[in-house]
């Protein structure tokens, strides 16, 4: 798959650690999330589904920065700067257009979905826990 690498083909042998933690990370919170607030809203199963929408763009904007970066990074500064430039705003628009979506449709609860997709940022700060966590499960010494 040598010549491949470079397309948009993702080697899942190839994947970083680090973007498994955070991914691991971003689940944590979803799962947290669900517990604690299936108990404080009404409609239950709106929360559910804007919270999970949120986790998983969440889990796909980690898993596109990690892309984008592992692409960029093969281009001189100034290219590279532009390419993320350029990803940087793909991924905001998909990131606005789902949360748009998610609040015009009325399907899930806007304020779950966005609660998920805040996954992300906690994810990066449980980052040192879900370390720990997944080297048990490679095998490695933290």
């Amino acid at each position: 798959m040598k010549g491949k690498e470079k397309g948009m083909v993702i080697n899942m042998e190839k994947i970083d650690k680090t973007l498994l933690e955070l991914s691991v990370g971003i689940f944590f919170w979803g799962i947290v999330c669900q517990a604690a607030g299936i108990w404080l809203v009404a409609d239950k199963a709106g929360y559910s589904i804007g919270l999970w929408i949120g986790v998983f763009l969440a889990v796909a904007a980690g898993v596109h920065m990690w892309w984008a970066l592992n692409k960029s990074l093969d281009y001189a500064r100034d290219t590279a700067v532009k390419m993320m430039t350029k990803y940087n705003i793909i991924r905001y628009l998909v990131i606005v257009v789902v949360m748009a979506l998610v609040m015009v449709s009325g399907f899930a609860n806007p304020l779950a979905a966005f609660l998920g997709l805040m996954g992300l940022k906690v994810a990066a700060y449980l980052q040192p826990f879900t370390h720990r966590i997944c080297a048990k499960f490679y095998k490695e010494h933290i």
